[in-house]
């Protein structure tokens, strides 16, 4: 047993004189060949013999077992003295702290937040915000077809038509925000990527106006930029809207003298909105004689860009910690 240093060589040794072949049992055997005198003798001294030798390879096991064990507490000994290693906490992509923001602003102004499928049908992507097919305006959103009639979404305009057509308008007014990705069939580069974030808002009531409109821009742009920041609004186009508008903020690094940030202008350009057309208003079953409304589409992507500087639209998407982790969330 004193040679034996391993649990598998104490196997080798309990097989060779306990197992089925084994020369104790080999022994048992025999015994029917003894004569009547000597069986008892033998028989009892083989099983002395088999209880002497399972005792200590029982005992040389368990010192065996003992030993290793003592080595490898030795060899994986830790010093719990040593200071810890702090975990890395994870925090929100800035992006959605964006958006965030912006949801908790119209949250607070009594706006339900709206979401929905990522890939839409043809008819309420274009077709319920007054682009029918072959409309020019098409061209301005050309996106990512599954079929012929079903798409990955451009904006997220269809979830305002699903919703108007559903909203029971004797239960109150609509206003709404609905935020999600969009796609458009681009070429990425600093300013554009044919995957980014959109949040559209609308407001559906009766006696809205364009005052309206501004001054929840304004309390919007106040919020994202700082409470100096004034909006201006220029005559634009688009097809869901009339009249429509770009919307400009007052530019925050240089507070509208002038600077590389605002190009020497005074003002960026962060959005655009206007007055619900009365075609889209039709289609969903709502009578323009009688409701009006808003609406809004701003880039959560370019509203960061603009708020932190940065000049590529890229960096949003490259998971580098280097660049998310200057982005802390606040509180």
């Amino acid at each position: 047993m004193k040679s034996v240093s391993t649990v598998e060589e104490l196997e080798t040794l309990r097989v060779s004189y306990l197992g089925k072949k084994g020369e104790l049992t080999q022994v048992l055997k025999g015994m029917k060949d003894l004569s009547a005198d000597e069986r008892p003798v033998i028989g009892q001294l083989a099983n002395q013999v088999r209880d002497d030798l399972t005792s200590q390879m029982s005992m040389t096991r368990e010192t065996i077992q003992k030993q290793a064990l003592n080595k490898r507490l030795a060899e994986e000994t830790l010093d719990v003295t040593l200071p810890g290693v702090k975990p890395i906490k994870g925090q929100s992509h800035v992006i959605t702290q964006i958006i965030e923001e912006i949801e908790d602003l119209f949250l607070g102004m009594g706006y339900q937040i709206v979401e929905g499928n990522e890939v839409e049908e043809d008819y309420y992507n274009f077709e319920r915000v007054n682009l029918p097919q072959n409309h020019p305006a098409r061209d301005m959103q050309d996106t990512f077809y599954i079929t012929s009639k079903v798409l990955m979404r451009t904006h997220t305009s269809p979830l305002q038509a699903r919703t108007l057509e559903t909203h029971d308008f004797s239960k109150g007014p609509l206003k709404m925000i609905s935020p999600g990705k969009v796609y458009r069939r681009d070429t990425d580069d600093a300013t554009h990527s044919h995957q980014f974030h959109q949040i559209e808002g609308m407001v559906i009531d009766k006696h809205i106006t364009m005052a309206d409109l501004k001054g929840t821009l304004e309390t919007l742009a106040k919020k994202m930029f700082g409470e100096n920041r004034e909006i201006r609004l220029r005559p634009s186009y688009f097809p869901f809207t009339e009249p429509s508008v770009e919307v400009d903020v007052s530019c925050f690094k240089c507070g509208g003298k002038g600077c590389n940030v605002c190009k020497h202008t005074g003002w960026i350009e962060i959005l655009g909105a206007g007055m619900t057309h009365p075609e889209v208003l039709k289609m969903s079953g709502v009578d323009p004689e009688i409701y009006g409304g808003f609406a809004f589409g701003m880039g959560p992507d370019r509203i960061a860009m603009l708020k932190y500087g940065v000049d590529d639209i890229r960096n949003f998407y490259l998971n580098d910690q280097r660049f998310l982790k200057q982005f802390k969330v606040r509180g």
